[in-house]
């Protein structure tokens, strides 16, 4: 039977490795040709059994169990292809994208309210274009993610966009909206969050805002309830909290532990938590529901227990587990049905189902029942790091049991019963934090160094006291300010354990074998083995916990071109140091790139450190991010034509670019070509003093970085360099704007390759489409970061990131006929 759950599992595994989907009939077929194996297995095993001891019984058993674990894998590959192409049915059509639509839909969860404003699923009933009706779900998807601004603003180049609200939106109405789509994308850089296999599981095959301008069409409210009505009861509870808390980040935590609401913790806290490694408690997760099922049926059965007809009917023991199920079930539903409060509740449901049908399976035959119950809701679970974390927990804590003696005495008295459960809280925590240390590791890159200690206090502390007072206080709302000073209590002890030296362990991501050998000496330590085989486990995890980081040879560096969205980052790493240019822009006031996208980004690369940053110039999309980096990682020194007094300049050794500038690390040069000390004083806008910078390795390759230079400052460069300028790769300026690129400038530079770095669908119109001409009209291969994803040279090779992650559920070009290739 493992082998069947375990085949079924692997089957999804392998069609999740697709690039893109195969035709829908396919999967058709492997449906088909799963029954059809099913068929054959039941066929071997009446064979077998009508001639038993005999050899061709042996053989029919043996075909039987191959055709069984063949079928499965085909099933769960199949069914999951299969359900994929009709959730891809649900996508945007190209043409709608950008288009001024009138929708008609409810919303359909609970608004995330954020500092600069409100995100929401939106349930689409109709949508008209110009009046006229557009065809569902055909064009337009059924469900989508919306966000409402505060002023008009194109946000598809943005990662994780918040916005205002312009009315009090509350789930379960309805509303007509003016809105505008795109189908979802999001950043691709290695080491990122993937937010379109996000989207993609969540069932929202579009993205997009309310459009508010002048002129155009208004929203309207038209009914203030229309079904949902679990989220109106916790948008009410939400909302009473906020009344009773009056300091928001303390009412964020409790709004996320009794409703599910995590938007509502503050960034800092969020870091906070995750540093001391306590970050799993403050959702709803696994453990607060299988807490809630414990209570409750420790509840329901004492009082089934006072009814003998009841008993008589039932056993209050299995009455006990059905209803600490059902009363779970509610409290995940309340909680927002997130995916670890749904995946705990099916294999709460598993476990109680089997009991009650007097069957007892082998633990793991249970967590692989639980698995493929859990996939076959949704399949894609298997690529979150929370389905692993939470099966290898549950799975570690089962394996490192020792057999039990029955000739052991069971603890009598309460101090012998309280020291076997502070025994088994310790031992408990120990062998997680042991043996999910290396999944940390690899989905996360870092791991909590105090994160044992803290879990000691934070997990008995958050779930027998914050989170039981956090609940009641839905019955007695001065409850919540109890569970207030308890989370204030929790926050002040986690901040002066996260204030530790060496608080927080981080490493590369590690190269695949290297992952194996971790998670294989992992479960080496916690089992239940001699100490000698389990000295084993060390040298296992060692090429984990210091994985091998390559760097670039003497003389030559590597480069990695970032998808920010609308802005600049760039790094230029040689043999021993590192150089960033720009850091990307702010998406809104609690987001920018240096928080989303440049810190993974050098944490998987192994970077420790920056020596230099340099900041071509003030503008927002350039600069943005660079607040988080500072804050985050030390900077030795910084380099940008920002003015003297400049916040930024503050924050580590600053010193203006100028022209003339030049140093060498490891044998690479780098060279500022711009601007002058005269042009420093004579420039009315930052553009004008944007940093030019080039690097150049031992062989002659170069990279001209040249923030937003326009047209004035190219002729200017033209004149002081000429030919001097030829260059190997060149980033084009001003994100391929209508003021720069001039033909002379590209034909004195002459690059290979040219990047560029814009949103998708900027609302600046970057690149503009005359520009690009000029490049493909000169045979320069153009690479854009919302086609390509980042772009890396490492090791004498080039690389997109969208083509060495692409998987079926992320964005795919559909080029007009007859364009021009562009990556």
């Amino acid at each position: 039977m493992a082998g069947a759950f375990l085949a079924w599992l692997g089957g999804i595994a392998v069609q999740m490795q697709q690039a893109a989907l195969w035709p829908q009939p396919q999967y058709e077929g492997l449906c088909a040709a799963a029954a059809g194996l099913a068929l054959l297995a039941v066929w071997g095993w009446r064979g077998a059994l009508a001639r038993p001891a005999s050899r061709g019984a042996a053989w029919l058993d043996s075909a039987s169990v191959i055709c069984l674990l063949a079928a499965c894998a085909l099933a769960g590959a199949g069914s999951t292809g299969w359900r994929a192409h009709e959730r891809m049915a649900q996508q945007l059509a190209v043409e709608l994208e950008g288009a001024d639509l009138l929708l008609t839909g409810v919303v359909a969860s609970l608004p995330q309210v954020g500092p600069s404003g409100t995100r929401f699923v939106f349930e689409v009933e109709s949508a008209q274009r110009a009046g006229v009706a557009v065809a569902m779900p055909g064009q337009v998807p059924e469900r989508m993610a919306l966000g409402w601004y505060r002023n008009e603003r194109d946000e598809a180049d943005l990662i994780d966009p918040l916005a205002d609200p312009r009315a009090d939106l509350r789930a379960g109405q309805r509303w007509r909206l003016p809105v505008r789509l795109k189908r979802p994308h999001g950043a691709m850089n290695p080491g990122g969050f993937d937010a379109e296999l996000w989207w993609w599981e969540q069932g929202l095959r579009a993205t997009g805002y309310v459009r508010v301008a002048a002129g155009k069409a208004s929203a309207e409210k038209l009914d203030e309830r229309v079904g949902y009505l679990i989220d109106r009861a916790r948008q009410a509870i939400r909302d009473d909290i906020q009344r009773h808390i009056s300091d928001p980040r303390i009412a964020g935590v409790i709004a996320a532990l009794v409703v599910g609401d995590q938007a509502a913790i503050e960034r800092e806290d969020w870091d906070l938590f995750r540093n001391t490694g306590i970050a799993h408690l403050m959702s709803i997760s696994g453990l607060h529901v299988t807490m809630f099922a414990w209570i409750a049926g420790l509840g329901v059965g004492w009082a089934w227990r006072r009814s003998t007809r009841l008993t008589l009917w039932l056993p209050a023991v299995m009455a006990g587990r059905w209803g600490g199920l059902v009363v779970a079930t509610g409290y995940a539903l309340l909680a927002g049905w997130g995916v670890p409060a749904e995946r705990t509740l099916l294999m709460l449901a598993c476990a109680v189902i089997l009991r009650s049908l007097g069957m007892r399976w082998p633990w793991l035959l249970v967590l692989c029942l639980a698995a493929v119950v859990v996939t076959l809701f949704d399949p894609w679970a298997l690529l979150q790091a929370g389905f692993w974390l939470s099966f290898a927990a549950v799975g570690l804590l089962l394996a490192s049991e020792a057999p039990r003696d029955d000739r052991t005495p069971a603890p009598s008295g309460w101090r012998q019963h309280l020291q076997g459960q502070v025994h088994g809280h310790l031992r408990g925590q120990l062998v997680a934090t042991l043996g999910l240390a290396p999944l940390s590791l690899v989905f996360f890159q870092q791991l909590s160094v105090i994160g044992f200690a803290a879990n000691l206090i934070a997990i008995p502390w958050v779930t027998l006291l914050v989170t039981p007072l956090a609940l009641l206080g839905v019955l007695a709302a001065p409850l919540w300010v109890i569970a207030a000073w308890a989370v204030q209590a929790l926050i002040a002890v986690m901040s002066w354990m996260a204030s530790a030296p060496m608080a927080v362990w981080t490493i590369p991501a590690a190269p695949l074998w290297a992952v194996i050998a971790g998670l294989a000496g992992a479960v080496l330590a916690v089992l239940p083995l001699p100490w000698r085989l389990r000295a084993a486990a060390l040298p296992l995890m060692l090429p984990l916990l210091w994985p091998p980081v390559p760097r670039p040879l003497q003389g030559q560096f590597d480069a990695v071109v970032a998808d920010v969205g609308q802005g600049t980052a760039v790094l230029v790493r040689t043999r021993k140091h590192l150089l960033l240019y720009d850091t990307g822009p702010q998406y809104s006031r609690d987001s920018d790139a240096g928080l989303r996208v440049l810190r993974p980004l050098l944490r998987a690369r192994g970077e420790s450190k920056i020596d230099l940053l340099m900041l071509s110039h003030r503008d927002i999309d350039h600069v943005g991010g660079a607040a988080s980096l500072l804050s985050a990682l030390p900077v030795k020194q910084i380099v940008s034509s920002l003015e003297a007094g400049h916040v930024l300049t503050l924050r580590a050794p600053h010193r203006r670019c100028e022209d003339g500038q030049s140093w060498a690390w490891d044998g690479v040069r780098f060279e500022v070509l711009h601007p002058t000390p005269a042009e420093h004083e004579a420039a009315r806008k930052p553009n004008a003093v944007s940093c030019v910078l080039r690097v150049i390795d031992a062989s002659g390759r170069s990279l001209l970085l040249t923030g937003d230079i326009e047209a004035p400052q190219e002729a200017a460069l033209i004149t002081r360099y000429g030919a001097g300028l030829a260059s190997t790769w060149l980033l084009v300026p001003h994100h391929g704007s209508r003021t720069s690129s001039t033909p002379a400038f590209l034909d004195a530079v002459h690059p290979e390759l040219a990047f560029v770095q814009a949103g998708y669908r900027s609302r600046f119109g970057h690149p503009a489409p005359d520009v690009m001409r000029r490049y493909v009209d000169r045979g320069i291969t153009i690479i854009r970061s919302d086609r390509c994803g980042a772009w890396q040279w490492q090791g004498g090779a080039a690389s997109c990131s969208r083509d060495v992650q692409r998987r079926y559920w992320h964005w795919t070009e559909f080029a007009p006929a007859g364009a021009s290739p562009q990556r």
